[in-house]
């Protein structure tokens, strides 16, 4: 009988020991499920850097006037004008009976007065004839007469000189009296009267 207890004994502390072993065992394989299972805490989200501002729009400079670049050029003319002290001066040579040399003096000249009275600037020209280019300004031979008319019309500070020594000596020559047209005046010499203009700052052309 005792024996058997003892036997009995050790059943029931062995069925104990697994009871408790079992037990324990569920315990930690909850804790350990739990602990697996639990949500890992989501960290606060992260804060949205507010937009970059973007810097204003660079001002578009108002595009040019179209006529800036003529009111600088009235401009330019207007100081070029004020700052002249006198007008340009210009004498020119003819000593050789050619219309086309006579013409091209003729053109020089238009084109010099067109050019200044653009600018707003005064301009005095002088032509001055003697030898064979006598003929440019005599009313019986010039070539040119009626449009050195037209000129002196519109041009009032352009001038003809013809030279006196050449016209005593076509006197001479064809023993008649030389007409000179109204628009020439006539000067002893039209070599010292070049030279005296010269000297006087006047600029020189010879075509």
């Amino acid at each position: 009988m005792n024996r058997s207890f003892s036997v009995f004994t050790g059943m029931a502390s062995v069925a104990l020991a697994l009871v408790l072993s079992t037990q324990i065992s569920s315990s930690a394989q909850i804790s350990t499920s739990d602990q697996i299972s639990a949500p890992a805490k989501i960290g606060a989200p992260a804060k949205i850097s507010a937009p970059t501002k973007f810097s204003a729009k660079a001002k578009i400079s108002a595009p040019a006037k179209i006529n800036a670049s003529a009111k600088i050029s009235a401009l330019a003319k207007m100081s070029t004008a004020a700052d002249q002290k006198q007008p340009h001066r210009l004498a020119v040579q003819v000593d050789v009976n050619d219309p086309a040399v006579m013409n091209l003096v003729l053109n020089n000249v238009s084109n010099a007065a067109k050019h200044y009275g653009e600018l707003g600037q005064k301009l005095e020209i002088e032509v001055v004839a003697f030898g064979p280019g006598l003929h440019m300004l005599r009313d019986d031979t010039s070539p040119v007469k009626a449009r050195i008319k037209s000129m002196s019309e519109t041009l009032p500070h352009l001038a003809f000189a013809a030279c006196g020594n050449t016209r005593e000596n076509m006197t001479k020559a064809e023993a008649k009296d030389i007409p000179i047209i109204s628009e020439a005046k006539v000067v002893k010499a039209g070599v010292v009267r070049l030279m005296e203009l010269q000297e006087r700052g006047w600029s020189y052309l010879r075509p």
